[in-house]
């Protein structure tokens, strides 16, 4: 049975789909869903979950439907960033180890484990009091710090391909090195490579929400993160303003990860 087909008969899999292709769809077609600045009051404060306002309003009078589907743009916006970044840097990185090897492979891995081992959150935390909380410096600091698992899949790909017939081939035919890391080698791995960099959307999903949540988000842009930090002072007088956002982060974080894992154990390698 192609892979493809058993992976649409494991319900994990199915579910993390729906759930990443539910919130996708929210993102591109919130202003048809819920039209309107999420900064202007719609209505009286802190009325409850209602046909009128199906998820509430918060202490202005805001819409809460209106934030948590409009701040899934700027959530999965974050998310999709950074594991693109990162995508693309731990390719570049891991595929030039693994292919050059040497001193070179040990100076890139060197790299990578120091990336690996800096404290995300902190760094961020310092980046934005540092230089403000502008949303383009949270994602360049997450980014920065995040390609070190994608640098490691990449090479130990990169180490398995390069020994294959095709590859020799290429060079008895005398194809320059690039030209043969990124036509025939780098292609080869990428399977793996895109389901370990998809599990980074979650994770940066949840440092932006994290962030925000301390009041180091971008206050001119409305996240979850964003929402959970207003909702702080009213948790017990509205529960609405708390829940719905905090379902949403931990929905699209389980189902992008059950998608990715799902990606991942089709095709494993085994990182060295």
């Amino acid at each position: 049975m192609p892979e493809a087909t058993r992976r649409a008969h494991r319900p994990s899999w199915v579910l993390g789909a729906t759930l990443t292709a539910t919130f996708v769809l929210v993102a591109l077609l919130a202003d048809v869903i819920a039209p309107g600045d999420p900064f202007a009051a719609a209505g009286a404060p802190f009325l409850p979950p209602s046909a009128a306002h199906p998820l509430g309003t918060d202490d202005l009078g805001r819409d809460l439907l209106r934030g948590v589907v409009q701040g899934a743009r700027v959530s999965l916006l974050v998310g999709v960033v950074v594991a693109g970044a990162s995508l693309l840097l731990g390719v570049a990185i891991g595929g030039v180890a693994g292919y050059v090897g040497g001193a070179v492979d040990d100076g890139l891995m060197r790299l990578t484990e120091l990336a690996m081992v800096l404290p995300r959150f902190f760094l961020a935390l310092v980046v934005v009091a540092l230089f403000g909380s502008d949303l383009v410096h949270l994602v360049v600091v997450l980014a920065a710090t995040s390609w070190g698992v994608v640098a490691r899949v990449t090479r130990a790909g990169v180490l398995a391909v390069k020994e294959r017939e095709y590859v020799a081939a290429a060079h008895a035919l005398g194809a320059a090195g690039g030209r043969i890391l990124w036509r025939h080698v780098v292609p080869n791995v990428l399977a793996p490579v895109l389901a370990y960099a998809a599990l980074g959307v979650g994770r940066a999903i949840v440092l932006e929400a994290s962030l925000s949540f301390l009041g180091f988000g971008d206050p001119n842009l409305v996240s979850w993160g964003y929402l959970l930090h207003n909702a702080q002072a009213f948790a017990r007088r509205a529960w609405w303003l708390s829940a719905f956002p905090g379902v949403a982060i931990a929905l699209a974080v389980i189902g992008v990860n059950l998608l990715a894992d799902g990606a991942r154990n089709g095709r494993q390698v085994h990182v060295v």
